[in-house]
């Protein structure tokens, strides 16, 4: 029940995404469920640090990465802030609980000249499928969204004219973001061919051949199939083409600030990685090409 309260207020006063909220009642779950397994008398408002804790090395034991195990530390710690505030417990035991050190390995992206290969050297048909993938492409590429903002965009939220994007961003976040006139050519033909092609269902943007707004599985594959036509990263997903765009945007004279706004990140420090990414590219250039290096 506690937990069912908590979550109302994620969503309905805090205004989280569903996708948020759904990631915070699995870990809470997960977590309940440990503790019942610690002592039957134990319940998330009676379990104190020392569960925390012993939970935290359960999770590590269980091979789960830093990141994942901190990131179920965080709504923990969201959820007892909750109660404290509510009275629902005197003190907060997830206060002053550090989780594992987690390593920040560098984003991985592709290569402008990869990207180049895929999106004009590639073989691609005209159908609806062919033009609806490499459409996706493109708006992944120029723009940096995010897979949900992609596939949360109507097509009211694009102005072909003034060649803007409107995209809804984690905590429901909007803002606009530029493109150019390859992109509005592209959409433009898409959406032409889109119309004359499927029966609308929906009022989104991108939809698979029935016509309803296009899932996430159906893009991250088309994503990872095309991809591995030109690179042979591990990950080739949505976000590695949003690390692709932050980091050909650094590469090209794009001030932090700027790609801060794009992104829509909401604070510079998560944007900073890319200068890591950047200095990273930069050294192996100079280590390739420098005589004496």
């Amino acid at each position: 029940m506690i937990v069912d309260q908590f979550l109302n207020y994620l969503q309905y006063e805090r205004n989280r995404s569903p996708l948020t909220v759904q990631w915070y009642e699995e870990n809470l779950r997960d977590f309940e469920t440990y503790i019942r397994g610690v002592d039957d008398c134990l319940s998330l408002l009676t379990a104190d640090a020392d569960v925390i804790r012993s939970w935290v090395e359960h999770k590590m034991d269980e091979g789960k990465k830093p990141a994942t195990v901190n990131r179920g530390l965080s709504a923990v710690r969201a959820f007892y802030r909750f109660a404290l505030a509510r009275k629902l417990v005197d003190k907060d035991p997830a206060h002053g609980i550090v989780g594992p050190k987690a390593s920040k390995p560098l984003p991985m992206f592709v290569r402008e000249g990869e990207m180049d290969r895929l999106l004009d050297d590639v073989s691609w048909k005209d159908d609806f499928n062919n033009v609806r993938a490499r459409t996706i492409l493109l708006l992944f590429y120029e723009t940096g969204i995010r897979l949900a903002e992609l596939i949360g965009i109507d097509n009211k939220d694009v102005d072909l004219e003034a060649r803007k994007l409107k995209v809804t961003g984690k905590r429901n976040k909007q803002r606009i973001i530029p493109f150019g006139e390859e992109l509005a050519q592209a959409l433009t033909g898409y959406v032409s061919l889109r119309d004359d092609t499927v029966e609308k269902q929906s009022d989104a943007l991108f939809v698979n051949n029935k016509g309803r707004r296009i899932g996430r599985c159906q893009v991250q594959n088309l994503v990872r199939r095309r991809l591995s036509e030109v690179t042979t990263l591990k990950k080739r997903s949505p976000h590695v083409l949003r690390h692709s765009f932050a980091t050909a945007m650094l590469n090209n004279g794009a001030g932090l600030e700027s790609v801060k706004k794009l992104l829509g990140h909401a604070s510079l420090e998560t944007t900073e990685v890319y200068t890591h990414t950047t200095f990273e590219q930069l050294k192996r250039v100079y280590n390739e090409a420098h005589p004496r290096a």
